[in-house]
């Protein structure tokens, strides 16, 4: 054999002593270049891969240019300094790097996870500790949580470059920046279009581009959810990150597993394609046994297991020539499951031919059993001819679909994977003679997607005079059946520009009908895409999970077909053109006697779709009005009301101008802040919808932050509206966060229709009385209902105002007169209280007028008085002395007699025979002691009479006096 010595020093210390060997072969060590010096020069070195473990390294060499760069396919050779090819199963950029496998976070990448309120005593919150972006295998997925999460990549850059990659980002619940900072951690200079990341439609992947500046470049991408009602948000995807400007790469990239290059110096890998697989670093892929399978970029092959129901699907097949269908089964693509094992489900037998369903309204059958539509000025139900429509009519055009034997021709279906696992070639609706359902797709997080297009609309000629803002609406009738977490979107994209998610639902759904109105004539396509899980799947778990449309009508298409006829106003039949259509001007219906044009009665409002008959113009609600137009009922913010024969008169004219209600703050789950802002239109502005409400999330990115919301396009026009507001402070954003705008109120004493609520929505606005408000007032929501509402569906609110209260009247105030004077009584008006009017009339001036200090009323009542009191008084003195001289007399006529009082003694006790009386005799008797008491009680009750008589007429006379003096000092007080 060879024997080999190495040459070696020996380091002798005075406690043991290390051989150290040579650095003589290219595995003990690696080369790397310097910073670049002012000159843009540079050294080349060598660094040993294990420190300490040899030494005498090769000698510095000047290095390449600092601009130096190699092609894509290859990489620079240290050693020789030169570009060399990429062997096959590897790829290079050249002068970049590229990150497009996701198993797990590559090195040089963390996830920071961060919350941006601080907590009641300052500390941040630990509730997004476990938050972070997560790989999925071909994509990086954000957090779906509030946190604030960011991936960071730090990268040195020996001259100018750029950074792209490939995003999903399909909800505006979650905010998502991209910014860069320098190494003194300085965000650099960037325009919001290349900071703020746009929205992309569900499923679509789209590229942001960003320059970058040679030196140290730290990449953010941040994402922040914003979770105000409880809806899961759908997460930020990231894929395919690619930078340029590293000036050189030093090795080639191994293709990860499932992926392969098969030629030399390849810029990139290429995924193996179904039912086969590799290793990393492949140059070609293997195909998979028979027994096994594989989807496209798979690194390994999977047993197929035993076909199930879950594996088929029935179709309809077209009508043949004599009007017949059949139920076909058919596999679902890619068919992955084993056909020929114990236990498999074969595939059923092709069912019996069946009669065809009839045509859709609009259209007619023909001979080979085929519908076409009907030619223009026609119109048919679908199962018979097409006939011209009477005089005075003309058709409605429009789309109605309502049978499934084949796809309309406007429609078109496909189906779209998250990953771009290559499902476009399956079709992601399936027709069933009465309704439409979702397909099987290749996993179960594809969108299957359904599409209708609409190049325009044209209103009816009696409609073609209105000023409302309906053009057109759709209407369909579905229903979800669901055991995971499915979602159904409908969107919709005008003229070609973007796309916008108009109304989506989650889980399964009882069979309903949802209506869109179009506010503006343009083209527009209308689109249903189904996702039985957001979830990473790569297996049709769900596959049960379908969505089912049975009818799809819309209204007033440009080239759409008529399923009827419908009134239309007459030309007089003195025209030159008698019995044509014309249309009707703004707030006028179709007289059903004549045909003629006739406007609407007062206060009434025109139905935008229909203007047949008088009963079109619905009655606007009490204490309203109808615009000119007769297209909208509003409040003038003034009204009349009369109750107990007496007419009260508002005047809310205070309250026109749009009120703002904010109401908070509110936390979530999580301690996010938030708040409610409602703005409200009561009345006035000719019934135009003054509240705005803006969504400035969505457009953000599109918007400076700097210039005025007005400009902003994603709105919502009505009489009450609500956005939920995310404050600016600490949140680490530039400006608040306004988002989830809804219509409360877009009708004057009506409720609007929506997904949620089965009764549409309603506001209630109760108007209170408070003289000690301002014109204005106050505007306040229940206690009980912090948020407005109890159910999301009826909100009420409060406006207590000095406005609310009734124009003052005569009836309001009453007049006090005052006490006399120097001759002179004040009369003052004063308001009745409580006060509860303002405005109107106002308070009469004090007046005064002469009066005398006593009343001739009074004067007359004293004299008289007085007068029947001084003769009560002389009468009874005057019977009293009488009296006295009558008992005088009587005494001294007893005592003349008879001292003794006995009368004088007769002569003889009897008359003499024939002799007749002559005198009277007179007998005294001595008055016994009960005569002389009631003699006195007689004299006294006479005297007692007379005293009550006058004390009785004196009170009276002062309490007369009284009580009319002090109701003259009332009224004065």
């Amino acid at each position: 054999g060879l024997t080999v010595f190495f040459p070696s020093r020996v380091c002798v210390s005075c406690s043991n002593m290390t051989t150290v060997r040579l650095c003589i072969f290219q595995t003990d060590y690696y080369y790397e270049y310097t910073e670049c010096d002012s000159a843009g020069s540079r050294w080349r070195v060598a660094i040993p891969h294990n420190l300490g473990t040899c030494s005498a390294l090769p000698t510095p060499t000047r290095g390449t240019d600092c601009s130096f760069s190699c092609a894509a396919g290859e990489f620079l050779e240290m050693s020789a300094q030169q570009c060399t090819t990429c062997a096959a199963g590897s790829y290079s950029l050249g002068s970049g790097v590229r990150f497009d496998q996701w198993d797990t976070i590559p090195a040089g990448f963390t996830s920071l996870a961060t919350y941006m309120d601080p907590g009641p005593s300052g500390e941040e919150s630990q509730a997004c500790n476990s938050s972070s972006w997560t790989p999925q295998g071909v994509y990086l997925e954000s957090s779906r949580d509030e946190c604030t999460v960011s991936l960071v990549y730090a990268v040195h850059l020996e001259q100018q470059g750029s950074v792209s990659f490939s995003y999903q980002y399909p909800d505006n619940n979650i905010f998502f920046e991209f910014y860069v900072q320098n190494e003194q951690c300085q965000e650099m200079a960037q325009t919001d279009d290349q900071k703020w990341i746009k929205l992309t439609t569900n499923g679509e992947w789209d590229t942001h581009t960003v320059n970058l500046k040679s030196g140290t470049n730290i990449l953010y991408w941040r994402t922040t959810g914003i979770l105000v009602g409880g809806k899961m948000v759908k997460p930020v995807l990231l894929r395919n990150i690619q930078i340029e400007g590293v000036a050189y790469t030093s090795e080639c990239f191994l293709c990860r597993p499932g992926w392969f290059s098969s030629a030399p110096g390849s810029s990139s890998c290429q995924p193996c394609p179904r039912n086969t697989s590799s290793h990393k670093g492949a140059a070609s892929c293997t195909p998979c046994p028979d027994t096994q399978y594989s989807h496209e970029g798979w690194s390994q092959c999977k047993e197929r297991p035993p076909c199930s129901e879950k594996d088929y699907f029935q179709i309809h097949t077209a009508c043949d020539s004599e009007g017949k269908t059949q139920v076909m089964y058919r596999w679902v693509e890619p068919r992955i499951c084993e056909e020929n094992v114990t236990g498999a489900v074969a595939l059923p037998p092709t069912g019996e031919r069946e009669a065809c369903p009839p045509c859709n309204p609009g259209y007619y059958n023909t001979d080979d059993s085929t519908c076409f539509p009907c030619p223009p000025g026609t119109h048919s139900d679908g199962t018979s001819v097409c006939e011209e429509c009477p005089a005075g009519t003309e058709p409605v055009l429009g789309y109605e679909y309502k049978w499934w034997n084949v796809l309309p021709s406007n429609m078109k279906t496909s189906c779209f994977n998250v990953g771009n696992s290559k499902c476009d070639d399956m079709n992601g609706w399936e027709v069933a003679g009465d309704h439409i359902r979702s397909g099987a797709g290749g996993s179960d997080n594809d969108y299957l997607i359904l599409n209708l297009h609409v190049p325009g609309f044209k209103l009816p000629t009696s409609l073609a005079g209105m000023t409302g803002t309906e053009f057109g609406r759709i209407t369909f009738v579905f229903e979800t059946i669901c055991s995971a977490d499915c979602e159904l979107y409908f969107m919709m994209d005008v003229n070609r520009k973007s796309t916008t998610v108009v109304e989506s639902w989650e889980g399964s759904k009882e069979r309903q009908s949802y209506t869109h109105i179009m506010t503006r004539n343009a083209s527009v396509s209308y689109t249903w895409a189904f996702q039985r899980t957001n979830q990473a799947q790569d297996v049709r778990r769900y596959i049960s999970d379908v969505v089912i449309l049975y009818s799809v009508s819309v209204t007033n298409v440009q080239d759409g077909v008529a399923s009827a006829c419908r009134a239309c106003a007459l030309l007089s039949q003195s025209s030159q053109r008698p019995g044509s259509c014309i249309p009707c001007p703004a707030g006028f219906y179709i007289d059903r006697d004549t045909n003629r044009c006739q406007e609407c009665p007062s206060n009434t409002c025109l139905s935008g779709h229909h203007t047949y008959g008088e009963d079109a113009c619905l009655p606007c609600g009490p204490g309203s009005k109808s615009n000119k137009e007769h297209s909208r009922c509003y409040s003038d913010c003034s009204f009349s009301h009369t109750e107990h024969n007496r007419t009260l008169t508002f005047d809310l004219s205070s309250l026109s101008p749009v009120a703002s209600l904010t109401i908070g703050p509110s936390f979530t789950s999580k301690g996010t802040k938030y708040l409610h802002v409602f703005n409200v239109s009561l009345c006035g502005h000719q019934g135009t919808m003054a509240a705005v409400c803006t969504d400035n999330v969505t457009d953000i990115a599109n918007k400076d932050m700097g210039s005025d919301s007005t400009q902003f396009v994603n709105s919502v026009d009505s009489f009450i509206c609500q956005s939920t507001i995310i404050p600016a402070d600490g949140r680490g954003f530039r400006m608040a966060l306004a988002s989830q705008s809804i219509s409360l109120a877009d009708t004057f004493l009506g409720e609007m229709a929506t997904g949620s609520c089965q009764r549409g929505r309603s506001a209630v606005m109760t108007i209170r009385c408070n003289p000690e408000k301002t014109d204005r007032g106050k505007l306040t929501v229940p206690s009980a209902c912090p948020a407005g509402t109890c159910d999301g569906c009826t909100f009420h609110f409060l406006w207590e105002s000095g406005s609310a209260c009734p124009r003052c009247t005569q009836d309001d105030y009453h007049q006090i007169e005052g006490a006399c004077k120097g001759g002179a009584q004040e009369t003052l008006s004063v308001w009745n209280e409580p006060k509860l009017c303002i405005k109107g009339i106002s308070l009469p001036a004090k007046s005064s007028a002469p009066c005398e200090a006593i009343a001739l009323w009074l004067k007359v009542g004293v004299g008289g008085g007085a007068f029947l009191a001084v003769l009560l008084i002389s009468l009874t003195c005057y019977f009293w002395k009488k009296n006295k001289r009558l008992e005088y007399k009587y005494s001294r006529l007893v005592m003349s007699a008879n001292k003794e009082c006995e009368l004088p003694v007769a002569d003889s006790c009897a008359l003499a025979e024939g002799e007749e009386p002559e005198d009277d005799v007179v007998y005294s008797h001595k008055p016994s002691l009960l005569g002389k008491l009631r003699a006195i009680a007689n004299k006294v009750c006479v005297c007692v009479w007379c005293v009550v008589c006058v004390c009785v007429l004196t009170l009276c006379l002062s309490l007369s006096f009284s009580r009319g003096r002090e109701t003259a000092v009332s009224r004065y007080s």
